[in-house]
């Protein structure tokens, strides 16, 4: 998402409004699932085992386009129901929609384990929300050595307010995993990881309400900047991160057959 490739910079309206127009497109998306309300969509090379767009949409009903917008935020809550993650928590904060964040997950046992340092920005639209992220590199945060630290080109939600009550969520990610992946991971992750990773999100805003009623009902610094005490990051700390300067790893050769039974759930 950088522009020129080298300047770190806050999303503007111009960038939310093609992010929108990507994940509402059909056209150079090839159809990969449509089961049970989600549809799983990917652009790219067939045969690429390394970079490929993935897009996934969810009808949502009984969630509210603003609870699953606050669902997204609320990283307190993602550790109820994301299970692909390890840690996440926010570095800084560049403007009132805008900061910056640290995400780590675990790959399917035999791949190693990614994490991405990301800038994140945020707009609600009328009824509708959206949030995008992208790779940045942050001196205090650099590559660890128990994770590959892998890039997102563009990642974001969009979130459509479908009726009384009911939304619409778009999942759309573009991330260089750093390392040429075997086919079969390629498969997985739109055969079974991204179908599932939404209907997580979507019965993760089922129970939010009952959750958040529990636990800080009145905090959002999302939708209330003043709430917000995190620390202020400049743009001049930030600097694109580059995938070509990051390990490059070769996973091609492991076998499917190494997964183990929680992965074949997963």
């Amino acid at each position: 998402m950088s522009r020129g490739g080298e300047i770190v910079y806050i999303p503007d309206d111009s960038d939310f409004s093609s992010f929108r127009d990507q994940c509402e497109s059909l056209e150079g998306w090839h159809c990969r699932y449509n089961k049970a309300g989600v549809t799983v969509w990917s652009q790219g090379q067939e045969e690429s085992c390394t970079v490929q767009k993935i897009k996934t949409r969810i009808s949502c009903k009984d969630v509210p386009a603003e609870t699953l917008y606050d669902v997204l935020h609320d990283t307190s809550y993602r550790k109820k129901w994301d299970s692909n993650m390890i840690e996440t928590y926010d570095i800084g904060r560049l403007t009132v929609n805008a900061d910056v964040g640290y995400y780590s997950w675990k790959c399917p046992s035999p791949l190693k384990n990614r994490d991405f340092v990301t800038l994140r920005s945020w707009l609600p639209l009328g009824n509708d929300y959206m949030i995008i992220n992208y790779s940045v590199k942050h001196p205090k945060y650099p590559p660890r050595k128990d994770f590959v630290r892998a890039v997102s080109l563009q990642t974001g939600y969009l979130i459509k307010a479908n009726g009384d009550g009911a939304c619409v969520l778009y999942y759309l990610t573009q991330v260089d995993p750093r390392g040429s992946l075997p086919k079969w991971v390629v498969n997985r992750v739109s055969q079974f990881v991204a179908p599932k990773a939404m209907k997580k999100i979507y019965k993760a805003g089922l129970k939010y309400p009952e959750w958040k009623r529990k636990h800080d009902p009145e905090y959002k610094p999302w939708v209330y900047p003043e709430q917000n005490t995190l620390p202020s990051v400049s743009l001049a700390e930030l600097s694109v991160q580059h995938a070509d300067s990051l390990e490059n790893i070769d996973e091609t050769g492991l076998s499917e057959d190494h997964l183990s039974t929680s992965d074949h759930e997963a």
